[in-house]
């Protein structure tokens, strides 16, 4: 993988990186159509050291992953901005992690079934008394008809930037820089 360039932002911390997937809700999934790049926002979970995300068995993200199953996914969080009397010191505060790999289909029915049980614990923890039933993955349609379809990605390279909210100097509305000289 070729080096960060602005190399002080690195995040090696695999705790703190675990813990940013495990509450990030929305990634980016890059894949190349083509010769054009398609990247489109997905819900996500990171469980056992991979990204899970569904779909439907049809249309174009299915189209691109069954000729190229390369990706990039990136998940990305904005804090705030960060003041500074030198306007080119002004900076964000966020934390970002992309993660290099092949999107492979899951076809064992178990496995899709605890992949999508965790992406419910994610986005609607306690909601539902009872566990995702394999019948239910297996006989689901959307109403469009589709099957849905469950994808890992194993990373192959993982590439990590942060740079924390320093609360003294974050901007509101109101704040003014003759409050920070």
């Amino acid at each position: 993988m070729e080096a960060m360039r602005y190399a002080k932002r690195t995040c090696t911390d695999q705790t703190k990186i675990d813990e940013f997937l495990n509450l990030a809700k929305t990634g980016a999934l890059s894949m190349v159509d083509g010769e054009f790049p398609y990247v489109i926002p997905l819900n996500f979970v990171w469980h056992n050291g991979a990204i899970y995300f569904h779909g439907a068995d049809a249309g174009r993200k299915e189209r691109v992953l069954q000729a190229n199953n390369n990706v990039c996914f990136l998940v990305s969080e904005e804090y705030g901005t960060i003041t500074d009397p030198v306007p080119a010191e002004t900076d964000t505060a966020y934390m970002s992690v992309m993660l290099f790999g092949k999107a492979e289909r899951i076809t064992e029915l178990s496995q899709a079934t605890g992949a999508l049980q965790a992406m419910l614990d994610k986005y609607v923890p306690g909601y539902y008394e009872q566990q995702l039933s394999r019948q239910h993955v297996e006989k689901y349609r959307s109403s469009h008809g589709a099957q849905v379809a469950v994808y890992k990605i194993t990373p192959t390279e993982v590439s990590a930037k942060v740079n924390p909210v320093n609360e003294q100097k974050m901007f509101m509305p109101g704040r003014r820089m003759q409050q920070d000289v």
